[in-house]
Protein backbone atom coordinates (compact mmCIF):
# COMPACT_ATOMS: atom_id res chain seq x y z
CA UNK A 1 0.00 0.00 0.00
CA UNK A 2 3.02 2.18 0.75
CA UNK A 3 4.63 1.82 -2.34
CA UNK A 4 1.35 2.22 -4.29
CA UNK A 5 0.61 5.48 -2.45
CA UNK A 6 4.01 7.06 -3.42
CA UNK A 7 3.84 5.96 -7.06
CA UNK A 8 0.55 7.97 -7.29
CA UNK A 9 2.15 10.74 -5.85
CA UNK A 10 4.83 10.51 -8.20
CA UNK A 11 2.84 10.21 -11.07
CA UNK A 12 0.41 13.10 -9.79
CA UNK A 13 3.59 15.37 -9.93
CA UNK A 14 4.53 13.95 -12.96
CA UNK A 15 1.73 14.89 -14.71
CA UNK A 16 1.35 18.56 -12.88
CA UNK A 17 5.14 19.14 -14.11
CA UNK A 18 4.17 18.17 -18.05
CA UNK A 19 1.10 20.07 -18.17
CA UNK A 20 3.04 23.28 -17.12
CA UNK A 21 5.92 22.66 -19.72
CA UNK A 22 3.54 21.99 -22.41
CA UNK A 23 1.14 25.29 -21.34
CA UNK A 24 3.36 27.41 -20.07
CA UNK A 25 0.66 29.85 -19.93
CA UNK A 26 0.74 33.62 -19.23
CA UNK A 27 -2.32 33.33 -17.79
CA UNK A 28 -2.70 34.37 -14.02
CA UNK A 29 -3.23 30.50 -12.79
CA UNK A 30 -0.08 28.52 -13.80
CA UNK A 31 -1.81 25.48 -13.06
CA UNK A 32 -3.82 23.84 -10.24
CA UNK A 33 -2.91 21.33 -7.25
CA UNK A 34 -5.67 20.04 -6.33
CA UNK A 35 -8.25 22.92 -5.28
CA UNK A 36 -5.50 24.87 -5.08
CA UNK A 37 -4.54 27.34 -7.74
CA UNK A 38 -0.65 28.81 -8.10
CA UNK A 39 -0.54 32.30 -9.51
CA UNK A 40 1.43 33.83 -11.68
CA UNK A 41 2.11 36.60 -9.37
CA UNK A 42 3.15 34.22 -6.75
CA UNK A 43 5.70 32.69 -8.96
CA UNK A 44 6.67 36.02 -10.05
CA UNK A 45 7.09 37.29 -5.59
CA UNK A 46 8.85 34.05 -4.95
CA UNK A 47 11.67 34.95 -8.22
CA UNK A 48 12.07 38.30 -6.27
CA UNK A 49 12.76 36.87 -2.94
CA UNK A 50 15.93 34.95 -4.46
CA UNK A 51 16.93 37.55 -6.50
CA UNK A 52 16.73 40.33 -3.31
CA UNK A 53 18.34 37.54 -1.10
CA UNK A 54 20.96 37.23 -3.93
CA UNK A 55 20.02 33.23 -3.63
CA UNK A 56 22.04 30.46 -6.35
CA UNK A 57 20.46 28.33 -7.94
CA UNK A 58 21.19 26.43 -11.25
CA UNK A 59 18.52 26.86 -14.80
CA UNK A 60 15.94 29.11 -15.08
CA UNK A 61 13.87 30.64 -12.20
CA UNK A 62 10.69 30.31 -14.44
CA UNK A 63 11.23 26.73 -14.52
CA UNK A 64 12.72 25.98 -11.25
CA UNK A 65 10.61 28.40 -9.12
CA UNK A 66 7.49 26.71 -10.14
CA UNK A 67 8.34 23.42 -10.09
CA UNK A 68 9.60 24.06 -6.51
CA UNK A 69 6.12 25.54 -5.67
CA UNK A 70 4.31 22.89 -7.25
CA UNK A 71 6.20 19.92 -4.96
CA UNK A 72 5.09 21.79 -2.15
CA UNK A 73 1.56 22.14 -2.98
CA UNK A 74 1.42 18.59 -4.34
CA UNK A 75 2.74 17.74 -0.77
CA UNK A 76 0.30 20.45 1.27
CA UNK A 77 -2.50 19.32 -0.81
CA UNK A 78 -1.86 15.38 0.37
CA UNK A 79 -1.10 16.80 3.98
CA UNK A 80 -5.09 18.20 3.49
CA UNK A 81 -6.55 14.86 2.37
CA UNK A 82 -4.40 13.29 5.56
CA UNK A 83 -5.70 16.34 7.68
CA UNK A 84 -2.41 16.76 9.23
CA UNK A 85 -1.66 19.82 11.19
CA UNK A 86 0.96 21.68 13.16
CA UNK A 87 0.98 22.89 16.75
CA UNK A 88 0.41 26.49 16.31
CA UNK A 89 2.41 27.74 19.25
CA UNK A 90 5.35 26.17 17.45
CA UNK A 91 4.45 28.58 14.39
CA UNK A 92 3.68 31.09 16.02
CA UNK A 93 7.35 31.12 18.09
CA UNK A 94 9.17 30.59 14.82
CA UNK A 95 7.99 33.58 12.73
CA UNK A 96 8.19 35.76 15.81
CA UNK A 97 12.01 34.53 15.93
CA UNK A 98 12.78 35.55 11.96
CA UNK A 99 10.90 38.80 12.51
CA UNK A 100 13.21 39.51 14.95
CA UNK A 101 16.46 38.31 13.21
CA UNK A 102 15.20 40.30 10.06
CA UNK A 103 14.90 43.57 12.97
CA UNK A 104 18.26 42.96 14.47
CA UNK A 105 19.87 42.88 10.67
CA UNK A 106 18.18 45.60 9.46
CA UNK A 107 18.03 48.08 12.52
CA UNK A 108 14.42 49.08 13.26
CA UNK A 109 10.93 47.65 12.41
CA UNK A 110 10.59 50.68 10.25
CA UNK A 111 13.52 49.58 7.75
CA UNK A 112 12.45 45.74 7.42
CA UNK A 113 8.63 47.19 6.83
CA UNK A 114 10.40 49.47 4.18
CA UNK A 115 12.78 46.55 3.01
CA UNK A 116 10.07 43.97 2.09
CA UNK A 117 7.33 46.59 1.35
CA UNK A 118 5.07 45.03 4.32
CA UNK A 119 3.86 45.89 7.52
CA UNK A 120 5.33 43.96 10.61
CA UNK A 121 1.81 41.82 11.01
CA UNK A 122 1.98 41.60 7.07
CA UNK A 123 4.92 39.72 7.46
CA UNK A 124 4.99 38.12 10.42
CA UNK A 125 1.63 36.12 8.60
CA UNK A 126 3.96 35.37 5.62
CA UNK A 127 6.37 33.88 7.92
CA UNK A 128 3.45 31.97 9.90
CA UNK A 129 2.15 30.09 6.45
CA UNK A 130 5.51 29.72 5.59
CA UNK A 131 6.37 27.94 8.55
CA UNK A 132 3.34 25.99 9.00
CA UNK A 133 3.46 24.69 5.27
CA UNK A 134 7.06 23.92 6.10
CA UNK A 135 6.38 21.52 8.56
CA UNK A 136 3.25 19.96 6.99
CA UNK A 137 5.22 18.94 4.03
CA UNK A 138 8.02 17.36 6.56
CA UNK A 139 5.15 15.71 8.08
CA UNK A 140 3.62 14.47 4.94
CA UNK A 141 7.27 13.53 3.62
CA UNK A 142 7.81 11.65 6.86
CA UNK A 143 4.66 9.69 6.73
CA UNK A 144 5.40 8.69 2.74
CA UNK A 145 8.90 7.62 3.98
CA UNK A 146 8.84 5.92 7.22
CA UNK A 147 8.02 2.35 5.84
CA UNK A 148 11.08 1.96 3.52
CA UNK A 149 14.10 0.74 4.91
CA UNK A 150 17.44 1.49 2.59
CA UNK A 151 20.61 -0.30 3.93
CA UNK A 152 24.41 1.00 3.14
CA UNK A 153 24.99 -2.06 0.44
CA UNK A 154 21.85 -0.31 -1.24
CA UNK A 155 23.29 3.23 -1.13
CA UNK A 156 26.88 1.84 -2.65
CA UNK A 157 24.81 -0.27 -5.60
CA UNK A 158 23.37 3.33 -6.23
CA UNK A 159 26.39 5.03 -6.30
CA UNK A 160 28.71 2.64 -8.52
CA UNK A 161 25.40 2.39 -10.73
CA UNK A 162 25.88 6.23 -11.95
CA UNK A 163 27.76 7.29 -14.12
CA UNK A 164 30.97 9.04 -13.20
CA UNK A 165 30.48 12.35 -15.42
CA UNK A 166 26.61 12.52 -13.56
CA UNK A 167 28.78 12.98 -9.93
CA UNK A 168 29.05 16.30 -8.46
CA UNK A 169 32.64 17.72 -8.06
CA UNK A 170 33.44 17.69 -4.15
CA UNK A 171 35.99 21.09 -3.68
CA UNK A 172 39.47 19.77 -1.54
CA UNK A 173 38.82 19.98 1.67
CA UNK A 174 41.67 20.49 4.29
CA UNK A 175 41.85 20.17 8.44
CA UNK A 176 44.30 22.23 9.94
CA UNK A 177 45.94 22.74 13.56
CA UNK A 178 47.84 26.13 14.42
CA UNK A 179 49.88 27.90 16.90
CA UNK A 180 49.91 31.63 17.32
CA UNK A 181 51.64 34.76 19.05
CA UNK A 182 50.66 38.41 19.75
CA UNK A 183 53.26 40.50 19.90
CA UNK A 184 53.79 42.52 22.36
CA UNK A 185 52.85 46.69 21.91
CA UNK A 186 54.71 49.09 23.19
CA UNK A 187 52.47 51.00 26.63
CA UNK A 188 53.63 54.05 24.54
CA UNK A 189 51.30 53.17 21.40
CA UNK A 190 48.66 52.10 23.29
CA UNK A 191 48.44 55.59 25.32
CA UNK A 192 48.79 57.52 22.28
CA UNK A 193 45.08 56.05 20.92
CA UNK A 194 43.61 56.33 23.91
CA UNK A 195 45.02 60.16 23.98
CA UNK A 196 43.18 60.67 20.72
CA UNK A 197 39.89 58.73 21.44
CA UNK A 198 39.68 61.01 24.78
CA UNK A 199 39.96 64.08 22.13
CA UNK A 200 37.42 62.68 20.07
CA UNK A 201 35.07 62.16 23.06
CA UNK A 202 35.81 65.76 24.40
CA UNK A 203 34.76 67.07 21.14
CA UNK A 204 31.59 65.62 20.84
CA UNK A 205 30.70 65.65 24.43
CA UNK A 206 31.38 69.71 24.14
CA UNK A 207 29.13 70.03 20.87
CA UNK A 208 32.65 70.87 18.08
CA UNK A 209 32.58 68.11 16.38
CA UNK A 210 30.07 65.17 14.99
CA UNK A 211 30.45 61.50 16.67
CA UNK A 212 29.58 59.99 12.64
CA UNK A 213 31.70 62.49 11.45
CA UNK A 214 34.76 61.93 13.53
CA UNK A 215 33.90 57.64 12.76
CA UNK A 216 34.30 58.26 9.01
CA UNK A 217 37.30 60.16 9.35
CA UNK A 218 39.05 57.94 12.03
CA UNK A 219 37.59 54.76 12.69
CA UNK A 220 39.32 51.54 11.95
CA UNK A 221 36.07 49.83 11.87
CA UNK A 222 35.66 48.75 8.40
CA UNK A 223 32.10 47.64 8.38
CA UNK A 224 30.65 50.12 10.52
CA UNK A 225 33.13 53.24 9.66
CA UNK A 226 31.04 54.25 6.61
CA UNK A 227 28.01 54.41 8.25
CA UNK A 228 29.47 56.86 10.67
CA UNK A 229 30.33 53.94 13.41
CA UNK A 230 26.91 52.48 13.45
CA UNK A 231 26.35 49.29 14.36
CA UNK A 232 22.48 49.15 14.23
CA UNK A 233 20.89 46.61 16.98
CA UNK A 234 22.50 44.00 18.18
CA UNK A 235 21.40 41.48 21.17
CA UNK A 236 24.40 41.66 23.95
CA UNK A 237 25.22 37.88 23.14
CA UNK A 238 26.65 39.15 19.72
CA UNK A 239 28.39 41.96 20.86
CA UNK A 240 32.15 41.51 22.56
CA UNK A 241 31.73 41.36 26.31
CA UNK A 242 33.44 44.24 27.26
CA UNK A 243 31.97 46.36 24.72
CA UNK A 244 28.36 45.28 25.53
CA UNK A 245 29.03 45.85 29.10
CA UNK A 246 29.65 49.80 28.92
CA UNK A 247 27.32 50.29 25.87
CA UNK A 248 24.17 48.97 27.59
CA UNK A 249 24.92 50.95 30.97
CA UNK A 250 24.51 53.99 28.49
CA UNK A 251 21.74 56.38 28.86
CA UNK A 252 22.12 59.70 27.39
CA UNK A 253 22.72 59.72 23.87
CA UNK A 254 24.24 62.71 23.84
CA UNK A 255 27.44 61.66 26.14
CA UNK A 256 30.19 59.52 24.84
CA UNK A 257 31.05 56.23 26.68
CA UNK A 258 35.27 56.05 28.45
CA UNK A 259 37.32 54.00 26.35
CA UNK A 260 36.56 50.30 26.03
CA UNK A 261 39.27 48.13 25.82
CA UNK A 262 37.94 44.70 23.54
CA UNK A 263 39.87 42.16 21.45
CA UNK A 264 39.61 44.39 18.41
CA UNK A 265 41.03 47.56 19.85
CA UNK A 266 40.42 50.32 21.97
CA UNK A 267 36.78 51.91 21.41
CA UNK A 268 34.87 55.12 22.17
CA UNK A 269 30.59 54.63 22.48
CA UNK A 270 28.04 56.88 21.96
CA UNK A 271 23.94 55.27 22.55
CA UNK A 272 21.33 55.75 19.40
CA UNK A 273 18.63 54.01 21.26
CA UNK A 274 17.59 50.56 23.20
CA UNK A 275 14.69 48.30 22.30
CA UNK A 276 14.27 45.67 25.10
CA UNK A 277 17.48 43.36 24.67
CA UNK A 278 19.10 44.80 21.94
CA UNK A 279 20.77 48.20 21.35
CA UNK A 280 21.81 50.52 17.89
CA UNK A 281 24.92 52.65 18.96
CA UNK A 282 27.82 54.13 17.07
CA UNK A 283 31.46 53.68 18.26
CA UNK A 284 35.38 54.78 16.87
CA UNK A 285 37.82 51.87 16.86
CA UNK A 286 41.18 52.55 16.97
CA UNK A 287 44.19 49.64 17.15
CA UNK A 288 47.48 50.28 18.17
CA UNK A 289 49.98 48.80 15.52
CA UNK A 290 52.52 46.12 16.11
CA UNK A 291 56.32 47.66 15.86
CA UNK A 292 58.41 45.10 13.11
CA UNK A 293 60.44 45.16 16.11
CA UNK A 294 57.90 43.37 18.23
CA UNK A 295 56.75 41.26 15.05
CA UNK A 296 60.31 39.67 14.41
CA UNK A 297 60.81 38.89 18.25
CA UNK A 298 57.47 37.04 18.13
CA UNK A 299 58.54 35.35 14.89
CA UNK A 300 61.80 34.45 16.68
CA UNK A 301 59.89 32.89 19.81
CA UNK A 302 57.83 30.76 17.65
CA UNK A 303 60.61 29.45 15.35
CA UNK A 304 62.28 28.49 18.70
CA UNK A 305 58.97 26.45 19.30
CA UNK A 306 58.75 25.05 15.96
CA UNK A 307 62.53 23.84 16.43
CA UNK A 308 61.46 22.12 19.80
CA UNK A 309 58.52 20.15 17.81
CA UNK A 310 60.80 19.07 15.04
CA UNK A 311 63.06 17.32 17.53
CA UNK A 312 60.61 15.28 18.85
CA UNK A 313 60.64 17.09 22.14
CA UNK A 314 56.80 18.09 22.10
CA UNK A 315 54.20 17.29 19.69
CA UNK A 316 52.37 20.42 17.84
CA UNK A 317 49.44 19.39 19.62
CA UNK A 318 50.72 19.85 22.76
CA UNK A 319 52.80 22.79 22.13
CA UNK A 320 49.14 24.51 21.34
CA UNK A 321 49.22 24.89 25.25
CA UNK A 322 51.48 27.84 24.28
CA UNK A 323 49.33 29.50 21.81
CA UNK A 324 47.05 32.91 22.74
CA UNK A 325 44.33 31.76 20.24
CA UNK A 326 42.02 31.37 23.05
CA UNK A 327 39.69 29.68 19.73
CA UNK A 328 41.50 27.15 19.07
CA UNK A 329 43.81 26.43 22.18
CA UNK A 330 40.96 24.19 23.64
CA UNK A 331 40.35 22.34 20.78
CA UNK A 332 44.62 21.41 20.88
CA UNK A 333 44.48 24.09 17.56
CA UNK A 334 42.35 22.64 15.57
CA UNK A 335 40.57 25.24 13.55
CA UNK A 336 36.74 24.90 13.20
CA UNK A 337 34.90 26.13 10.36
CA UNK A 338 32.05 28.47 11.40
CA UNK A 339 30.08 27.98 8.32
CA UNK A 340 29.53 24.01 8.50
CA UNK A 341 30.58 23.46 12.01
CA UNK A 342 33.04 21.55 11.24
CA UNK A 343 36.90 21.53 11.31
CA UNK A 344 37.33 21.17 7.65
CA UNK A 345 38.32 23.92 5.01
CA UNK A 346 37.71 24.28 1.51
CA UNK A 347 40.86 26.08 0.89
CA UNK A 348 38.58 29.61 0.12
CA UNK A 349 37.25 29.44 3.56
CA UNK A 350 40.66 29.54 5.43
CA UNK A 351 42.57 33.14 6.29
CA UNK A 352 44.55 33.99 2.88
CA UNK A 353 47.41 33.84 4.73
CA UNK A 354 47.25 30.31 6.64
CA UNK A 355 45.50 28.97 2.94
CA UNK A 356 48.98 30.16 1.31
CA UNK A 357 50.98 28.27 3.68
CA UNK A 358 48.99 25.19 3.65
CA UNK A 359 48.82 24.93 -0.43
CA UNK A 360 52.19 24.10 0.17
CA UNK A 361 52.77 21.25 3.19
CA UNK A 362 52.05 17.61 3.26
CA UNK A 363 49.82 16.37 5.80
CA UNK A 364 51.64 16.29 9.18
CA UNK A 365 54.02 18.96 7.92
CA UNK A 366 54.58 22.24 9.97
CA UNK A 367 55.37 25.47 8.37
CA UNK A 368 57.43 28.11 8.68
CA UNK A 369 56.43 30.87 11.23
CA UNK A 370 54.69 33.86 9.56
CA UNK A 371 52.59 37.01 10.07
CA UNK A 372 48.96 36.99 9.93
CA UNK A 373 46.04 39.67 10.41
CA UNK A 374 43.50 38.63 12.75
CA UNK A 375 40.11 37.80 11.48
CA UNK A 376 38.73 40.03 14.15
CA UNK A 377 40.62 43.26 15.05
CA UNK A 378 43.61 44.40 12.72
CA UNK A 379 46.38 43.89 15.41
CA UNK A 380 48.97 41.72 13.47
CA UNK A 381 50.02 38.38 14.82
CA UNK A 382 52.06 35.70 14.46
CA UNK A 383 51.18 32.17 13.73
CA UNK A 384 52.37 28.63 12.08
CA UNK A 385 50.11 25.70 11.00
CA UNK A 386 50.39 21.99 10.74
CA UNK A 387 48.36 20.58 7.57
CA UNK A 388 46.62 17.53 9.55
CA UNK A 389 44.93 15.89 6.30
CA UNK A 390 43.58 17.00 2.96
CA UNK A 391 40.69 15.46 1.01
CA UNK A 392 41.24 15.77 -2.41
Amino acid sequence: MKINRISLFLSFLALALGSFAQNNTAEEVAWVIGDTPIWKSEIEEQIQNLRSMRSDFSGDPYCVVPEQLAVQKLFLHQADLDTIEVQESMVISRAESQINFLITQLGSKEKVEQYFNKSIPELRRDYMDMVRNDNRVQMVQQELTKNIKTTPADIRRYFNSLPADSLPIVPRQVEVEIITFNPVVPRQDIEEVKSRLREYAEAVNSGKSNFSTLAILYSEDAVTSSKGGETGFMPKSELDPEFAAVAFNLNDPSKVSRIVESEFGYHIIQLIEKRGDRINCRHILLTPKVPDSELDNALSQLDTLRQEIEKGTLTFEEATIYSQDKDTRANKGKMVNERTRTTFFEMSQLPQEVAKQVATLEPGQISMPFVMRKERGTTDIVAMVKLVQRVE
